[in-house]
């Protein structure tokens, strides 16, 4: 398959299956004769930016009520051009970078200059702790408590320096500030670069589930500089990969195809592989939130894997499974669900297993989890897909790149394949104490 360096243009078509269970279908559209009406578009920039745009790619996240706004992917940006194009989206004059305390030695510093060089923005700035473990409200009201000492009005800008943790907590942060302040996202993760900083949604964890307590908020801008992946362990930059992976299966088959052809190459941070693999990530991502900001029925399909992957999360402690870890291990488990219904083929089955272990991905528990098929379905329970008492899964259904966002499902397929997870890890144990 040849991709050029041009966006390749599909669109989807989504269509409501039963009422009752809250079913949708996604199913790629054969016709390419909408892609001049494509959601995702090249920006023109301000003729003040001369950088080249081939030093760079815009994706736009197309809005109402003119909230529209750019997603910037490159690599090396020139300090001046950077610094013009993140002032250009602080409507103030001051503004609050907020980083944690492993990015901080890194970066804060950088990225303080390149605001402040050229322009007349206050910048302050805050490090808070790093990690799942302190995605809380507690860690959040120190976003809220630094911008009341510095006395921040409702024209602030809050940036966020980081990973999805930092992206979620300033932009809840900002959410709730005053009621509403504009922030920025600036990823240092492939996991925020290709999910968690694109699309508005921002909060933080409870004891009794993740991302429970939060607001859909959405950035004035997303940038992406690919050269802050340079830092990124190998085990983030895998994790990442597994939110890459989810779009192939759900909505965008060549994508998918194109993965295994070259993972060994992004796993190896081939820089041309790794951008394209952003940026065909960020237009799957800014399609969706166009058609369903709110997440009512397309845009939860983006959380394949995401309901059994969340329960481990919880159970296992936070911060004992990066996300994306467990969202593998919750894909395979979808997958695996799927096929007992009969909705897919045991090939691409086998196909999922394959490519998460060329991504250096889990595909099972471990042998000390603490999970049990109790505590799958407790936490399940209360998932933000499950409406009126009833669980919702996104399962894959049909050819590769198709999905369902459905209630209506077999329960004792779930209940079967969450046994069978269980049983594997246990198994482990068992055969580790034997030996």
């Amino acid at each position: 398959m040849r991709f050029t360096s041009s966006p390749i243009w599909s669109t989807y078509l989504w269509t409501l299956l039963s009422t009752s269970s809250t079913a949708f279908a996604f199913v790629p559209s054969v016709s390419q004769s909408n892609a001049a009406t494509a959601f995702v578009t090249k920006s023109s920039m301000k003729t003040s930016l001369a950088m080249s745009e081939d030093a760079f790619d815009v994706v736009r996240v197309d809005l109402d009520d003119g909230r529209d706004y750019p997603i910037y992917i490159g690599a090396e940006f020139d300090a001046d051009k950077a610094g013009e194009m993140l002032r250009s989206h602080v409507k103030g004059s001051r503004a609050l970078l907020i980083t944690n305390d492993r990015i901080a030695p890194m970066y804060l510093e950088k990225y303080e200059q390149i605001l402040k060089k050229g322009g007349d923005i206050q910048i302050d700035t805050l490090v808070i702790p790093d990690g799942e473990e302190n995605k809380d409200l507690d860690t959040m009201n120190l976003i809220l408590d630094k911008a009341l000492e510095l006395g921040l009005d409702r024209k602030v800008t809050f940036i966020a320096l980081g990973g999805g943790v930092i992206g979620d907590m300033v932009g809840f942060a900002s959410a709730v500030y005053q009621r509403g302040v504009n922030f920025i996202q600036v990823p240092t993760t492939v996991m925020a670069m290709v999910d968690s900083s694109v699309g508005g949604k921002t909060g933080v964890n409870h004891p009794l589930g993740k991302n429970m307590i939060g607001a859909f908020h959405q950035p004035q801008c997303v940038f992406i500089d690919t050269e802050n992946l340079s830092t990124l362990p190998d085990r983030e930059l895998q994790s990442g990969i597994s939110e890459i992976i989810k779009y192939g299966l759900i909505r965008d088959a060549d994508f998918y195809n194109w993965q295994e052809e070259n993972m060994e190459k992004m796993i190896a941070r081939d820089p041309e592989i790794l951008r394209y693999a952003i940026k065909r990530s960020c237009e799957n991502k800014a399609e969706v939130v166009k058609a369903d900001e709110k997440e009512a029925g397309v845009r939860a399909t983006l959380n394949l894997g995401h309901t059994f992957g969340h329960a481990i999360e919880n159970a296992s402690g936070y911060g004992t499974w990066l996300h994306g870890e467990a969202v593998a291990i919750g894909t395979c488990m979808a997958a695996t669900m799927s096929a007992k219904m009969g909705w897919i083929e045991p090939e691409l089955v086998k196909s999922i297993y394959d490519i998460m272990h060329k991504a250096n991905l889990p595909t099972e528990l471990p042998p000390d989890s603490p999970m049990s098929t109790e505590k799958f379905l407790k936490l399940m329970s209360v998932d933000k897909k499950v409406a009126n008492g009833q669980l919702r899964l996104i399962l894959l259904k049909g050819e590769l790149g198709n999905c369902v966002f459905t209630g209506d499902f077999d329960e004792a397929a779930m209940k079967e394949t969450i046994e069978e997870f269980v049983a594997e890890c246990a198994g482990q144990m068992e055969a580790q104490q034997v030996a």
